[in-house]
């Protein structure tokens, strides 16, 4: 991290050695139980913030983190296993939509519970973009809809279907007519890329990042349960991401003016109704070692 001041203060510290047992980076250490917390080349912190939030006496002085931005948590108040459960059992990808929009509040606390979910040695290299302007809404439809026709004009060329589909039968049986039977729809009028969602969340990071589409999914799963927590629905973008993937590479960002590369997306929307009822899906089998 560099310039990273990093300093305990005697006065407060216990010598818990908790500190020195969560860092990753075994900056802080305790060469003896009980004995004096030591900082061994600070300018190697990562800034994970493990240490100023296990030190329940406020010993860790911390550039990274200054006074304000720690805070008690309260485990009592945090959602039972049951209740998390029961909030995942919901979830679902509910494409009945009205045309009310998300409120702007809500989109905010969504990105934040994105902003949330764990990176590579905490190098926060995620972007969010929240989409809610209907042209550029339309222009993510419409471009999804124009990779796909190129796709669908490529795979019907008789000279192309003669050499692939021997061995790739599946894209002639699934994909190729899905991708025909999508611009028709659209040409009628209708949204089947978007599903009418009012917003769209645009996870991004920079080419050189090599965690960037674990890093996407993970902030996608908080941003999809905070979405469910509040009654707005949530849909994965999964035509667009793989006309993303189809496209010249980097077209779909400079469309948005996003520096960088797309990882995974959300349609946002307020529903017309909510489940009432939960499905029990097939169980998995479940390997221990």
């Amino acid at each position: 991290m560099g310039n990273v001041s990093l300093r305990i203060d005697a006065t407060r510290c216990v010598h818990c050695g908790k500190c020195a047992w969560v860092c990753p980076s075994e900056i802080l250490r305790q060469e003896v139980k009980g004995g004096e917390i030591q900082v061994h080349h600070p300018e190697e912190c990562i800034a994970c913030g493990h240490c100023v939030a296990v030190c329940a006496a406020e010993a860790i002085q911390h550039s990274s983190f200054p006074a304000g931005s720690t805070h008690p948590i309260d485990y009592d108040h945090l959602p039972s296993p049951a209740q998390l459960l029961a909030l995942m059992q919901a979830r679902r990808s509910n494409r009945a939509l009205t045309n009310r929009p998300v409120p702007h509040e809500a989109l905010a606390r969504i990105v934040e519970a994105a902003t949330l979910a764990p990176t590579a040695t905490n190098a926060r290299l995620l972007s969010f973009t929240v989409v809610t302007d209907p042209q550029k809404l339309r222009a993510v439809a419409d471009f999804t809809i124009q990779v796909f026709d190129r796709l669908a004009n490529l795979l019907l060329n008789p000279v192309v279907k003669c050499l692939v589909k021997p061995f790739q039968p599946e894209l002639y049986e699934k994909y190729a007519p899905m991708f025909v039977s999508l611009k028709e729809a659209y040409a009628k009028g209708e949204d089947p890329i978007l599903r009418k969602a009012t917003a769209l969340l645009v996870i991004h990071s920079p080419k050189s990042n090599r965690f960037g589409a674990e890093e996407a999914n993970l902030a996608y799963q908080n941003a999809s349960l905070m979405a469910e927590s509040m009654g707005i629905s949530q849909i994965y973008m999964g035509f667009v991401l793989t006309a993303i993937r189809q496209a010249k590479k980097g077209a779909f960002a400079r469309l948005l003016g996003i520096d960088g590369e797309v990882f995974a997306l959300m349609g946002l929307g307020m529903p017309a109704f909510r489940y009432p009822r939960a499905v029990d899906h097939q169980e998995q089998p479940i390997h221990f070692l």
